[in-house]
């Protein structure tokens, strides 16, 4: 069982105790990180003040090798299938655009996939001959392997799968949709942006080729962090779009040599002491022991979709039979960012998921926009309480 006074300790937010203590739900944006995070970042944000970045870098060589080995005992991986990014994003975008096309292939989206998966998928479309295709969802609102059975073919080069959406707590069926697209040779590339840190992930059990998650939400690190898996077979063979002198040694006038595994992906150039402290994330994670921190996070989370319900005009958003941390809402009559920003002046945080950040699935629910709180392990069931009786408040005033 996690120990809640040593969880509240170690966040700078809570240590005034002389103030009340905020009410935060908004892990599934930016969380809150704990003490060594911020330490370990900010202590070499000083070390490269007293003797230079390179000096200060060079210092910390096997520390920041131990990232990604931190990385890749989270989701049972190797360190070599790895590579450090700056954002799930910019990891998610590494990969994508290093797949070839042709016209005429075939580029499948989940229902619930990300406005920006999308838009570089169109754009890669545009630019290649390309399609895009989206595969419908169930009833449930999970991808339904059934049609997207039906839809694969030969021509079906990627596979773009959201694990957990950004906007409600619905989780995709990732293991079958890999089997299935396997079959006729797809890539499957696994968006766990709001998955990593919340939900247990174990890349050989999964079989994606890729995976990309940010290391500012669920983990707990700074923004400006992320990290890309690549399946070993796929890192040793694919070109990314882009190369510098990591990701590639320049040989001869007109020659270069890939790097031999997933940090062919990676950059020279990095924030070393924001990526010092996605590994002290991960350690701290990995310290609490993560099973445990997923089983409180769907505690805490199962609370409030059992409370909500039962305040008038407020209606829970979400799909799927079984949930992430994310629960998503709407008030009746009141538009979700006055509902949050009511909520700021009462110091609780949630935040508001728009229609265009998951375009397909919000259309076809006729949504424009929902709030979504996200509670993390550290949040108190007394917390959650205190959301709702404030949340009560300002439906009542409609």
């Amino acid at each position: 069982m996690l120990d809640q006074q040593r969880l509240r300790a170690d966040i700078p937010a809570y240590a005034d105790p002389s103030r009340p203590a905020p009410v935060f739900l908004d892990s599934a944006g930016s969380s809150l990180p704990p003490r060594i995070v911020l330490d370990t970042a900010i202590a070499h944000l000083r070390r490269e003040a007293e003797i230079g970045g390179y000096r200060a870098a060079n210092e910390r060589l096997d520390d920041l090798a131990a990232v990604k080995t931190a990385v890749a005992t989270l989701i049972n991986a190797e360190p070599s299938s790895i590579a450090l990014s700056d954002s799930a994003s910019r990891a998610w975008s590494d990969f994508f655009y290093s797949v070839p096309l042709a016209p005429g292939d075939r580029i499948l989206l989940s229902q619930a996939d990300y406005a920006s998966n999308a838009i570089a998928a169109l754009q890669r479309a545009r630019a290649t001959g390309a399609v895009v295709e989206a595969v419908p969802a169930a009833a449930d609102g999970r991808l339904d392997l059934d049609a997207f059975a039906g839809m694969l073919d030969e021509r079906v080069k990627l596979v773009s799968l959201v694990h957990a959406p950004t906007n409600g707590g619905l989780i995709n069926p990732v293991a079958e949709v890999t089997a299935l697209a396997h079959r006729v040779g797809a890539l499957v590339l696994l968006d766990a942006c709001q998955s990593t840190g919340q939900l247990p992930i174990d890349v050989a059990a999964l079989s994606v080729d890729a995976l990309s998650a940010t290391g500012r939400k669920w983990l707990r690190g700074p923004r400006g962090t992320g990290f890309l898996y690549v399946r070993p077979e796929s890192a040793a063979t694919m070109e990314p779009g882009r190369l510098d002198l990591r990701s590639a040694t320049w040989v001869e006038p007109d020659k270069y040599l890939l790097a031999p595994d997933a940090s062919r992906f990676e950059f020279w150039e990095h924030d070393v002491a924001a990526r010092l402290g996605f590994g002290a994330a991960v350690r701290y994670l990995l310290d609490l022991g993560p099973d445990l921190v997923y089983a409180a996070i769907a505690d805490r989370s199962a609370h409030l979709r059992a409370a909500l319900p039962g305040i008038p005009g407020v209606t829970v958003r979400d799909l799927g039979e079984k949930c992430s941390g994310i629960v998503s809402f709407t008030v009746d009559g009141i538009a979700p960012v006055e509902v949050r920003d009511r909520l700021l002046a009462r110091d609780v945080t949630v935040t508001v998921s728009h229609r265009s950040s998951t375009l397909l699935d919000m259309t076809a629910r006729h949504l424009d926009s929902v709030l979504r709180a996200s509670p993390h392990c550290f949040v108190t069931f007394d917390e959650l309480d205190r959301f709702a009786d404030e949340l009560a408040v300002i439906a009542a005033s409609r």
